[in-house]
């Protein structure tokens, strides 16, 4: 499976598992197996680079093990193949948002001009409540 120019999982890292889906389906959903459990190892892999390693493990979240497999479900569909396409894709799109390297944050101090509207309408703003807090004339 191709990930970028770069990178290439190859079929034997990828484990497919096929289990009987959950929720709806007629009498079909308690003879056929046709939910997708993908599983990949991620320690034992070498082409994805270090540091898009570890944005893999805080993007994959709970669905790493300690041991270091991701595991990805695909129930969405009713046919076997459309859940193990649906589930390498999951797969690929997980990699591809690792291997964007985030741009780091410039810090930057606010503008005195800015400042000063900021505390021109909180005067504004408190004007506006001390107006509201007279008592009501009944007259």
């Amino acid at each position: 499976m191709r990930i970028s120019e770069t990178i290439e999982i190859a079929e034997d890292e990828l484990e497919e598992r096929f289990v009987r889906s959950s929720g709806p389906g007629g009498q079909n959903v308690n003879k056929v197996s046709t939910a997708v459990e993908l599983r990949f190892n991620l320690e034992a892999n070498t082409s994805i680079p270090p540091a898009a390693k570890a944005r893999l493990v805080k993007l994959a979240g709970r669905r790493l093990t300690l041991d270091g497999v991701l595991i990805i479900q695909a129930d969405q569909f009713r046919t076997q193949e459309m859940n193990r396409s649906d589930a390498k894709k999951r797969l690929k799109d997980l990699i591809v948002e690792a291997l964007v390297t985030p741009k780091r944050r410039i810090k930057t101090r606010p503008t005195r001009a800015s400042k000063e509207r900021r505390i021109k309408a909180k005067a504004v703003r408190s004007t506006v409540k001390q107006q509201r807090r007279g008592k009501p004339d009944f007259d």
